[in-house]
């Protein structure tokens, strides 16, 4: 089983999340954070089912939990994400805030996890794919709303569709890295391909700063050969991009969102949530 990939941006391995500089007139230096501004990440993948809504919460989850100020942005119709963490869908969201019906302060709630809040959404989303057709810029509406509140977080992560539409365009342009989440299943094989093309050409036209931040395998099964296959082959190509942390089939992790909160909090010693703490560790080190 081969695929053909072609180059494509990718995140730059840090040696230090620390940059050195010296303050102009003194004779000592001092050590200064990389980011004044949080880190936007858009979690994207055309295929539904891949896991991309359970990652965007879980990891959200263990970034507030060491100490990262999150915010989550539903930017799905189907408002999976704001349903796993217990947010109200009647109150304004996404949808309002790009087309400046409401404000961050009438969008943003609370979240059951310190540290972390939520921007919801709803059916309402679904409008914004044909209103935006035939704005002007209409790829930036998220990225002009999240400039005015983005030094308040250390990480956005957007939940983005499965599709590869405009408001996951949208998701594109505003990020700094996209995270793509990946089934151990030949489709979910193919679907990469699209969706590093429409990468590319959103590097060209209208992100030139988006980056690859990384590449994750979920529902994992070690006792298929063809989940095997995949992480081989995939690992073999795009080598240090992939995440070392493999996130295995769990039933908690399917059933936490019934109880509308994350996995750290519904049952923190199963499998699923070791391994989303162990994969919010490896993000913290990357982003």
């Amino acid at each position: 089983m081969q695929i053909n990939y072609q180059p494509i941006r990718t995140y730059e391995a840090k040696n230090t999340n620390l940059r050195r500089t010296r303050l102009t007139g003194r004779g000592n230096s001092c050590i200064i954070p990389p980011y004044m501004a949080a880190q936007t990440i858009v979690f994207a993948n055309q295929k539904g089912g891949v896991g991309k809504t359970t990652s965007a919460v879980n990891i959200g989850a263990f970034l507030a939990e060491a100490g990262k100020k999150v915010l989550l942005l539903d930017f799905d119709p189907q408002g999976n994400l704001s349903s796993s963490v217990g947010a109200e869908r009647e109150q304004p969201g996404s949808y309002e805030l790009i087309t400046e019906q409401s404000n961050y302060q009438q969008v943003v709630q609370e979240t059951t996890v310190d540290n972390m809040m939520v921007i919801p959404a709803d059916i309402n989303l679904t409008g914004a794919n044909i209103e935006l057709i035939e704005a002007e810029e209409r790829e930036h509406y998220l990225k002009k709303a999240i400039a005015k509140f983005k030094g308040d977080w250390d990480y956005i992560l957007i939940d983005s569709p499965p599709s590869l539409g405009m408001l996951t365009l949208n998701g594109l342009v505003a990020a700094d890295h996209i995270f793509i989440p990946l089934q151990c299943e030949y489709f979910a094989m193919e679907g990469l391909s699209q969706l590093l093309k429409t990468i590319r050409m959103v590097q060209r036209s209208l992100n030139p700063d988006l980056k690859i931040g990384g590449i994750f395998f979920t529902m994992y099964d070690s006792r298929t050969n063809l989940a095997n296959e995949v992480v081989q082959e995939v690992t073999a190509y795009f080598k240090e991009v992939v995440f070392k942390t493999i996130i295995p089939r769990n039933v908690r992790l399917s059933e936490a969102p019934s109880h509308r909160v994350p996995i750290n909090q519904y049952n923190a010693t199963c499998i699923g949530a070791k391994s989303y703490q162990k994969l919010a560790q490896e993000v913290i080190n990357r982003v």
